[in-house]
């Protein structure tokens, strides 16, 4: 099987716009674990995408703003939250990179709501907010429903300086262009496209995190081995193709 390349600036892969939205304040902290602890919670017809033999699970804190459908507007105010989530990522039988949500959670409940019943997608209602001061950066998060009811996270970092040459390891992590997700006896993929990321280095300054224990994963344990910052690009989603049929 040949397994797409990574490219953080690939060409648009499809022509019609399904979803859109914008991606803004992102936090990218991720820890390296072994395949064999994250190939079970993966959808079927999908297994770990590895670098240098380390699969890894990323915590990511973000505002999404204005999402709408196709090319209409946003909606307002159910279309602008806060977002938490925890992922893995994923390769499909046709070699597709993609990213695999353990949860999301949000801080609208009607977005969860259709969420959860359109794609499956773990969204869940969560209370939270970001505080900015200078250059540091808090994301807090308590779980509302469905559950584990008040699981939380508290993650604070110091922003750093522009990075002009990402690493393979960045690139890695944050040039994911789909994702993957089981709904109603099928493995989807769905993809979608950005302009390149704009990132920054960023330092770990207090992380008190329930989220990552939530989904299954062992919870974080020494230093991350990536902490990243984007001030957010826009966004568009395709519709999503059947990555394996029941059975």
């Amino acid at each position: 099987m040949d397994i797409e390349p990574v490219d953080a600036a690939p060409a648009r892969a499809f022509p019609r716009a399904s979803l859109r939205q914008r991606w803004t304040d992102l936090t990218f902290v991720h820890w390296a674990v072994a395949p064999e602890l994250v190939a079970p919670l993966l959808p079927a017809g999908t297994r770990p995408d590895t670098l240098d033999g380390a699969a890894h699970v990323g915590l990511v804190g973000f505002r999404m703003v204005g999402l709408g459908l196709g090319r209409g507007p946003g909606v307002p105010y159910f279309g602008t939250f806060w977002e938490t989530n925890v992922r893995l990522y994923s390769v499909d039988d046709a070699g597709r990179r993609a990213v695999v949500f353990r949860s999301l959670d949000a801080s609208r409940l009607v977005p969860v709501l259709v969420a959860r019943a359109s794609l499956r997608l773990p969204y869940l209602w969560s209370r939270m907010r970001l505080d900015r001061d200078g250059d540091t950066v808090t994301y807090r998060c308590r779980r509302r429903w469905p559950g584990p009811a008040g699981a939380a996270s508290r993650l604070v970092v110091r922003v750093g300086d522009p990075i002009a040459d990402p690493t393979p390891l960045e690139h890695f992590l944050t040039a994911r262009w789909g994702l993957h997700t089981r709904a109603y006896g099928r493995t989807l993929h769905l993809p979608n496209w950005h302009p390149r990321w704009p990132l920054h280095r960023a330092e770990l300054l207090s992380l008190d995190d329930e989220l990552v224990a939530a989904a299954g994963l062992p919870a974080p344990a020494g230093e991350p081995v990536s902490v990243l910052y984007s001030p957010g690009v826009p966004v568009v989603f395709g519709l999503p193709a059947v990555a394996r049929r029941p059975g």
